[in-house]
């Protein structure tokens, strides 16, 4: 999968920009983006194949004085460099007149680095036509499996990913892939009707094509399940987390609340409690691109950091959070690799990449034979948090009930856990020794400024507020 030629063809502008305007501030960097994202999708009656949401294509200027720091974006570099960077450094001057909102004494890190990036794909080795034939086949098998089907859609999407980042002392570039595949189904077997999916995610095309008839059979059990399912009696349980559910609990609980330049707006309450526990001994979590290869890696972000592998929680104790270049310079501290942009109009925040728990040592069967009555939890649905009050909601898309140590055939749907963090946190009493993270998520900081983001890991045992 090659490097964007376009990048490439602004590889000499960049570097020319950066000279011309670092002859006027002390930090100048230009990122080029080139990405291509694409989705095939079939249903009963209809079939598409349109661009992605991600799809964009160009440049970001970010630039310091030493007091304030100033992002300018356009579609391209090239031209007359010497009258761009004017026009840049115009512009910098009149909203640093208008803001009047300098910070003083900043830093940003320019360590010297020139390396390209590539995770190799087989994602150019399939047509849309030959992707296409692959979605049809597997709604006909879909449709085929069972009576109850009302409809059914399979899908799959690609996101293609070229970057450039040029620097006084540095020159990065990367180019990978990441491919998500779906099955869902409209099923009505009884007066109730549920909607259902499965996914397989990864880097290669021919493991996401391979993955998704295997995919039917957990649909149709999924979807007996939700038929099936009850409201559940509210109240205190103790509680099994599958992996999709302890990642949310990841993302929502030390996700979006560590998110660094929320500590700069005095918005997360947990600046305050870096270097104490917030969860119980047993328990740690991390976050970072370079953590594991899922949808949230990428080998630099979108300030020219490498990507990191973050220790947010060790043994119960809040370690630190993540940042954004711009962040970090604020508070005195060192870069992640967490600056992250939902495109190249858009300004850089410190964001989630790939979130989870760590494994612990329990087994699973042990954890549930553990409880008098409660439930497990099965797939992410939704959640939110208010980094400021560390209240947590995460919704799960069914429960089972567990009696005297073991799972029954009752099942709940939809069940909504709630709390306030640290309880939730201090609370985890068991950790299975497996580990899954799940790859297709997309996080939006507040509503908007949406990126690709992944979270899991092991099986939770806690005691927590369902309803």
């Amino acid at each position: 999968m090659p490097f964007s030629e376009f990048l490439d063809s602004r590889r000499k502008d960049a570097k020319a920009l950066v000279a011309e305007l670092r002859k006027e501030f002390a930090y100048a960097s230009v990122l080029g983006a080139d990405i291509k994202s694409k989705s095939v999708r079939v249903d009963r009656n209809t079939s598409n194949i349109s661009t992605g949401r991600d799809t964009e294509c160009g440049f970001v200027i970010k630039l310091s004085d030493g007091k304030l720091i100033y992002e300018y974006s356009l579609d391209d570099i090239s031209g007359d460099i010497p009258a761009l960077a004017q026009n840049i450094t115009n512009a910098f001057r009149l909203n640093a007149k208008l803001m009047d909102c300098a910070v003083g004494n900043l830093h940003l890190s320019d360590e010297p680095l020139v390396q390209s990036f590539c995770r190799p794909s087989d994602l150019h080795n399939y047509s849309d036509n030959q992707l296409l034939d692959v979605c049809i086949e597997n709604r006909d098998k879909l449709l085929s499996a069972n009576e109850y089907i009302l409809n059914a859609f399979a899908m799959v999407s690609s996101y293609e990913v070229s970057k450039l980042f040029i620097s006084e002392n540095r020159e990065l570039d990367q180019n990978f892939a990441w491919i998500n595949g779906y099955l869902m189904a409209i099923y009505k077997e009884t007066e109730k009707m549920v909607q259902v999916r499965e996914g397989v995610y990864g880097d290669q095309m021919e493991t996401i094509l391979s993955g998704m008839p295997a995919l039917i059979d957990k649909l149709l059990r999924k979807a007996k399940i939700l038929t099936l399912a009850k409201p559940i009696t509210p109240g205190v349980y103790d509680v099994i987390t599958d992996p999709t559910i302890t990642g949310l609990i990841a993302h929502e609980a030390f996700g979006h609340g560590v998110e660094m330049d929320q500590f700069v707006k005095d918005r997360a309450l947990a600046k305050q409690y870096v270097g104490k526990y917030v969860a119980s001994p047993i328990c740690n979590m991390r976050d970072g691109a370079a953590s594991v290869v899922s949808a949230g890696s990428y080998f630099f972000d979108d300030d020219g950091v490498l990507a990191g592998d973050t220790q947010i929680i060790k043994d119960g104790i809040l370690v630190t959070g993540i940042s954004d270049l711009a962040s970090a310079a604020q508070l005195g501290t060192t870069p992640t690799g967490n600056g992250r942009r939902e495109s190249s109009r858009r300004k850089a925040y410190s964001r989630m990449t790939n979130t989870f728990f760590e494994k612990g040592t329990d087994k699973l069967q042990d954890m549930i034979a553990s409880i008098d009555h409660g439930y497990m939890l099965f797939e992410t649905n939704n959640g939110m948090e208010d980094p400021k009050n560390w209240a947590i909601q995460c919704v799960a898309e069914y429960g089972i009930e567990i009696k005297d140590g073991k799972l029954t055939e009752n099942y709940v749907s939809p069940v909504v856990m709630s709390g306030y963090v640290p309880d939730l946190l201090k609370s985890i009493s068991m950790i299975s020794d497996d580990f899954v993270i799940t790859g297709a998520g997309m996080c939006g900081k507040g509503y908007k400024e949406w990126v690709r983001v992944s979270d899991g890991g092991p099986a939770l045992k806690v005691k927590v507020k369902l309803g």
